[in-house]
């Protein structure tokens, strides 16, 4: 695993690739196994919000890196993936024990018409994208320690 936010100047910005023709933000890890090669975008959040006009159970990332994620992945041979580890506690104005656990999936795949549960462009700085956890798989990881 080679962790691309190491830096010894903090210069208040996220890792980054740089392109000959642009410079992306980039997923936090790239990961290898011997056989397989990809990207991850790790969050850790303390719960998931529920959304009341879609009845559902959401999860989010900043809109402009979601963008770049995805150049990413049209740049790179290898997926990106997404990863959430939630506490399953109780955002603000949600309902308590959202779901629990680590989640995630592809970027190939959330991206695809219906997997996005909504944007919102004046949330953020930038804008955010929401995914409901029904496009998320839940990971079976036993070795992580939930809070």
């Amino acid at each position: 695993m080679l962790p691309t936010y190491e830096k010894i100047i903090d210069n208040g910005k996220g890792p980054r690739i740089f392109l000959p023709d642009s410079i992306l933000v980039s997923p936090d890890f790239l990961c290898w196994n011997g056989q397989k090669v990809q990207w991850i975008e790790a969050k850790h959040k303390h719960a998931f919000t529920w959304h009341r006009l879609t009845q559902r159970w959401v999860t989010g990332i900043d809109l402009r890196h979601y963008r770049d994620y995805l150049k990413v992945a049209e740049q790179s041979p290898w997926p990106v993936w997404l990863l959430f580890l939630h506490d399953g506690g109780q955002a603000k104005d949600s309902p308590a024990n959202s779901p629990k656990g680590l989640f995630g999936n592809d970027i190939a795949y959330l991206r695809k018409p219906g997997n996005i549960n909504h944007t919102h462009e004046n949330w953020g700085r930038g804008g955010m994208v929401y995914w409901a956890v029904e496009s998320l798989k839940k990971l079976d990881c036993p070795e992580v320690n939930y809070l």
